[in-house]
């Protein structure tokens, strides 16, 4: 590919080409399973470092009176946070509320980075010699799998812990009775898998489909591409707010399902 001159299939190609290292042979290149995208590890845990130095910065400096701006915004994120905590779960539990504004704000700051212009991070990295590189990681399904899967393992984590043995009684005979133990089973099966397959393919689709529309309204004459890209931009900012918001909500909704009893 001609990086100055390449042709629209070049283009999309090109932007939707990962930053891979092979762990077999530790060179850059595609290596099957083996492989890591590193594009998408630098931007999450920079993004994800971020966050944290910011807000620890604001609690370090937080003060009972009049607080300053960035006092006032950490304050209205996590009053934000807590109040959907608290309308949606009704159970114990300290972690939730962290880990419920830790979701938030990472999604939401790695969904971000769909805003920045697409050309702008791979032309200037270009300048050091490197070709490809993915700057959203929620476009990668590692990425949103990943978060998933965590997700997952608390829910199997609290539903064992707050339920005891009365989860195997549950698991058997919810919701049709004993007498149809099998089909139980399935139906419970079912619904513990499509729990993190929603949430990681609801993200990686969407913010998948996001970034290939800024790919495509970058290949339209110059006139028109701002006009458009604003346009497109502002809507964005919704949708990547909203799907931090429902990976968020979900993961509520699912801990508070983990908590329930139904003796």
């Amino acid at each position: 590919m001609s990086f100055l001159h390449p042709t629209e299939g070049e283009y999309v190609q090109h932007h939707l080409t990962y930053l891979q290292l092979n762990l077999h042979t530790m060179k850059l290149g595609n290596g099957g399973f083996w492989t890591l995208n590193i594009d998408t590890l630098i931007t999450s845990v920079v993004v994800g470092a971020l966050f944290l130095f910011f807000f620890w910065y604001v609690a370090r400096r937080a003060t009972s009176g009049v607080p300053g701006r960035l006092q006032n915004l950490v304050e209205a994120i996590f009053s934000f946070v807590q109040s959907m905590v608290k309308e949606a779960f009704h159970g114990k539990n300290e972690l939730l509320v962290p880990l419920s504004l830790t979701i938030f704000m990472w999604i939401f700051l790695m969904n971000f980075m769909d805003l920045i212009p697409v050309d702008l991070i791979p032309n200037v990295l270009y300048i050091f010699g490197v070709i490809d590189f993915r700057p959203v990681p929620t476009d990668d399904l590692n990425v949103t799998a990943a978060i998933a899967l965590g997700v997952f393992c608390l829910i199997i984590y609290y539903n064992i812990k707050v339920k005891g043995w009365h989860l195997a009684t549950e698991i058997l005979s919810k919701p049709f009775g004993w007498w149809l133990l099998p089909l139980n089973v399935l139906f419970r099966c079912l619904e513990e898998v499509v729990k993190p397959i929603s949430l990681a393919l609801r993200l990686y689709g969407n913010m998948f489909a996001g970034e290939l529309i800024f790919i495509l309204i970058a290949l339209l004459p110059w006139w028109i591409q701002w006009t458009l890209g604003g346009i497109w931009s502002l809507f964005h900012i919704l949708i990547i707010t909203l799907q931090a918001f429902i990976f968020m909500m979900l993961t509520i909704v699912y801990m508070s399902m983990a908590h329930e009893s139904h003796d």
